[in-house]
């Protein structure tokens, strides 16, 4: 009897249903120094959405819950608390547009999900990326050693993604969105440019509104968050690397998106 307590226990698990029985709606997933904070923000300001109690909760990228095969989601939906008067739920954790297993992991959790990208110039976003990490004093080379050493340094973190050295990778966006489209519906991905955020915030987000199925925003205040003091410029010599390094991705990007990217080889 206690073993037949003990499975249906653990198959509750398996399946998964909120505490009140809704699904997590949407995902902000990407990219990390793209502006997730930012809209993190605005949307927690929405009457009708439940965003998750803190930025990141890195689910569908913790192996941790994967480690069995069976993820428990009642670990996921410990970090939502909805209200009656809210109609979707989301997080932020934009680690899992770059992370490998993340796609299929919110697809197989709920196929209709929906997902936002915020794509920012790989140039500027690598160096952001490197001030981070160095900010938090876990990294120590200089961004020109970081990035010529790049490839050898995320070895150490096979057959996984690197989490924290991976500032020029990360800029491959045309590899990241084809995996999220390989399990999503073009029509169920909504990419913006960081520049449409950050210039005009309320064209933005009523986008993002539609994308979602919510009423529009009251009011938008333009708004930084995590933003971090540099401790100096990108060098010449290293943004002449990084934009060769990345032109043909952002010609790429251009036709695949049918976007404009003059102003991300102007940076």
């Amino acid at each position: 009897m206690g073993g037949l307590i003990q499975l249906v226990e653990q198959t509750k698990n398996c399946f998964p249903v909120h505490n009140d029985g809704r699904l997590v709606n949407f995902v902000i997933c990407g990219t990390q120094k793209g502006g997730t904070s930012a809209l993190d923000d605005y949307l927690r300001g929405h009457p009708e959405i439940c965003m998750a109690n803190r930025k990141e909760v890195h689910f569908f990228d913790d192996e941790f819950f994967y480690g069995n095969g069976t993820p428990n989601y009642a670990e996921y939906h410990s970090w939502f608390s909805p209200l009656a008067s809210h109609k979707l739920l989301g997080e932020a954790t934009p680690i899992y547009m770059y992370w490998h297993d993340a796609p299929r992991r919110m697809w197989e959790y709920n196929p209709k999900m929906k997902l936002i990208v915020v794509l920012r110039n790989p140039v500027t976003r690598a160096y952001s990326h490197w001030n981070m990490i160095r900010s938090d004093n876990m990294e120590r080379l200089p961004f020109w050693d970081a990035i010529r050493d790049e490839k050898q340094r995320c070895r150490e973190a096979l057959p996984h993604q690197h989490r924290f050295y991976s500032y020029v990778d990360r800029g491959f966006y045309l590899e990241q969105l084809r995996r999220l489209w390989r399990y999503f519906p073009e029509e169920n991905v909504l990419v913006l440019k960081n520049n449409y955020l950050q210039d005009r915030p309320g064209e933005a987000l009523e986008d993002v509104c539609r994308f979602l199925g919510v009423d529009p925003l009251e009011s938008v205040i333009n708004r930084e968050v995590h933003t971090r003091p540099y401790s100096s410029k990108m060098s010449a010599m290293e943004k002449e690397y990084l934009r060769r390094l990345f032109e043909y991705e952002i010609r790429n990007i251009e036709r695949v998106l049918g976007w404009d990217c003059t102003d991300w080889f102007s940076e």
